[in-house]
């Protein structure tokens, strides 16, 4: 696809501006107050605001550092629509700029950290790879578990694969290529899966399909992350899908990313919008 047809839909840094000031004019308190479904107000008091373990995760900050300063060229095979960081439309991209520009901030990637170890998620899927950094952080939240991640570029791939290596994590499986294959193999070789985290190929059309693809590994106990739910006119269009679909039970709109849980106890559907 042309890239001006994928970029169409896409906001201007001004009008995510707007989204963004209205998101946090009227989403719920971030404390929890006045939440008065019990399974929210946990996660919302014992997830999301929960302190920070720094030093469990100091070492992927130091790689996140060095990162930063690593003028490495790379050549990018992009088979999807971007990010809301990304900023270069080139094949070739520094290291750095990776880094500085589409890895998930440390905020975002910590708080992914509590969500695998408060719910002792065990096989996880991780669609779009990057540098590695968010992988990290869902790899040694349950070393006892695995993460498969699927990242299309091979150079990409290569210095996630390093990073891996650099901080001696050893649960995690990485799989190159197109996510349409990558992703089918990823499901392949698990019977359950506890959590799915979709970073890549940001439309509508994909990220519904990579929804209904794990279906039959989903259990009602399995936690699905939306990256970017904002970014594009296309995104939010799946992302209210993905609200409406049967197979959920209640959402989580942080702005930057989407939580999506499947508990059957809960009968009637509920949204949350909450301020983060």
């Amino acid at each position: 696809m042309a890239n001006w047809l994928i970029k169409k839909n896409v906001y201007t840094k001004y009008q995510l501006a707007l989204k963004y000031i209205h998101y946090y004019l009227t989403a719920s308190n971030g404390k929890g107050h006045g939440t008065h479904a019990p399974f929210v107000y946990n996660f919302i008091s014992t997830v999301l605001n929960k302190s920070n373990d720094t030093g469990s995760y100091s070492s992927i900050e130091q790689l996140r550092n060095s990162l930063l300063s690593n003028t490495q060229t790379l050549q990018i095979q992009d088979y999807g629509a971007g990010s809301t960081t990304t900023t270069n439309n080139t094949n070739a991209r520094t290291v750095s700029s990776i880094a500085k520009n589409a890895a998930k901030p440390a905020k975002l990637a910590q708080l992914l950290y509590r969500i695998v170890q408060h719910y002792t998620c065990s096989t996880i899927i991780e669609l779009g790879t990057s540098l590695g950094l968010t992988t990290c952080y869902l790899a040694i939240a349950n070393r006892q578990g695995r993460v498969i991640t699927c990242e299309g570029s091979n150079e990409i791939a290569a210095v996630a694969k390093h990073n891996f290596e650099r901080l001696f994590i050893t649960n995690i499986t990485l799989i190159t290529g197109e996510f349409n294959t990558s992703y089918t193999h990823a499901l392949a070789q698990i019977s359950k899966l506890d959590m799915l985290y979709i970073d890549g190929n940001h439309r509508y059309q994909p990220t519904i399909n990579y929804f209904e693809k794990a279906l039959p590994q989903l259990h009602t106990q399995s936690i699905v992350i939306f990256d970017d739910i904002h970014w594009s006119s296309e995104m939010e269009q799946a992302w209210a899908y993905i609200k409406a679909h049967p197979a959920v039970s209640e959402t989580i709109d942080l702005f930057f990313i989407g939580i999506v849980f499947l508990r059957k106890e809960q009968l009637a559907k509920q949204h949350f919008t909450i301020r983060y």
